[in-house]
């Protein structure tokens, strides 16, 4: 747990889950400089207000931020501006089950009433109407693309748009983006590596877009049991718009049993690796599990448009294996991810691991794809107390490792 400075006082926050040997913090500058902006713009529109205060209702002042209208939070990494803001009742949109978790705990940890901050995912219909919009950059282009579009008819000309980023993550094309989507659109100085963005909602360009989302596309050839599937994704997901080599390499030495048994797949992104398993052993009962919103919802229709019959099968937006019956999987494939956000860590990795093996019946497995320099294999053995390679080229490594 770490300790945020805000304008409003301090608040204690931690990631979720917390780690009590994690280093990394609940925030980062790009959010502490959308804050310290906030402040001051709501300073000046205070001042402004009562220096005005005989003038004509519809004079406001130009330079400050009135937050006392809807106020909506896009992409906040792990509940630091849903926190911060909570005063003024803001909606927080994520495609994060962990952020609602993270903001959820936060809240809790300050003593502040949960119900200040209205949780809704990216999958979500967006408020009507917005009057501040704060948006955190997300990595991924395509996902606030669609962010935008979707955020765009609650948009009017007189609402505040700022969104905050470290100064690697806003682009020429990020800028763009804000620019044909909502208006006319400026950058901030940098402060600790940081920046922001303002935009100016036009009545024109701020409205309802389609968006090229969701996209589908057919597995090529050479991709093992993936071989012709139809995969959809929806924005956002990792190598939206074709498969990517370790997940392909993967799909060529998936393990072909077949009756009716448990299989998991576990952080499972568009769905593709599960359903391939669905499609060559229609008696496997599937679950897939993702903490992305998006994803699970890319994994379901990936699902449906390959499969018509087959066993039960469950999609999960979850924290990992944490819903899943103890002894109760025979089969857990996974491709963890080895990024959260901006920083390298394996903590979701070991956390997979971990549940997996407690989800496993005695004689389950757990097979796992990543790239060699990983070193997944020492963790495993020190959990199941063996591992086994099962392919590998110069980049990957396909590894499994059972429950006695």
């Amino acid at each position: 747990m770490n300790r945020l400075t805000t304008p409003w006082g301090d608040l204690d926050l931690a990631r979720f889950p917390e780690q009590p040997r994690d280093t990394l913090r609940a925030w980062d500058a790009a959010d502490e400089y959308l804050l310290a902006h906030l402040a001051e713009a709501e300073a000046e529109s205070g001042a402004e207000s009562g220096a005005e205060s005989g003038a004509e209702s519809g004079d406001s002042g130009a330079g400050g931020v009135d937050l006392s209208g809807r106020v909506v939070v896009v992409g906040d990494r792990w509940g630091a501006l849903a926190t911060a803001l909570a005063p003024h009742r803001p909606v927080q949109i994520t495609d994060s089950y962990l952020t609602q978790r993270a903001t959820r705990a936060n809240l809790l940890r300050n003593g502040i009433d949960t119900d200040a901050v209205r949780l809704l995912s990216a999958r979500d219909t967006p408020p009507e109407r917005i009057d501040v919009l704060l948006i955190r950059v997300p990595k991924s282009l395509s996902l606030l693309e669609d962010q935008l579009h979707r955020l765009a008819p609650a948009v009017h000309p007189g609402t505040v748009v700022v969104a905050a980023g470290k100064v690697t993550e806003i682009h020429t094309s990020t800028l763009k983006l804000f620019e044909q989507i909502l208006g006319p659109t400026r950058t901030s100085l940098a402060v600790k590596k940081a920046r922001l963005i303002f935009c100016a909602p036009t009545a024109e360009r701020a409205r309802a877009g389609t968006g090229p989302w969701p996209i589908s596309y057919t597995v090529p050839e050479d991709a093992g049991l993936g071989t012709g599937l139809t995969v959809v994704n929806h924005a956002g997901i990792f190598c939206a718009e074709r498969l990517d080599i370790g997940t392909r390499f993967f799909l060529r030495h998936l393990p072909r049993h077949r009756g009716p048994r448990h299989v998991v797949d576990l952080g499972c992104g568009n769905g593709v690796v599960g359903t391939a398993v669905a499609v060559a052993d229609p008696a496997a009962r599937l679950t897939f599990i993702d903490e992305s919103f998006s994803a699970v919802a890319s994994a379901e229709a990936t699902f449906r448009a390959n499969v018509d019959t087959a066993g039960p099968v469950e999609f999960v937006v979850g924290d990992g294996m944490a819903t899943v019956a103890a002894g109760s999987v025979d089969l857990v494939l996974n491709n963890p991810p080895f990024h959260s956000h901006q920083a390298t860590t394996d903590a979701t990795a070991f956390r997979m691991f971990t549940g997996s093996r407690d989800a496993l019946r005695p004689g389950g497995e757990l097979w796992v794809v990543g790239n060699r320099h990983l070193g997944y294999h020492t963790k495993l053995r020190r959990l199941f107390g063996n591992c086994e390679v099962m392919a590998s080229d110069p980049k990957f490594v396909v590894l499994r490792a059972v429950r006695r």
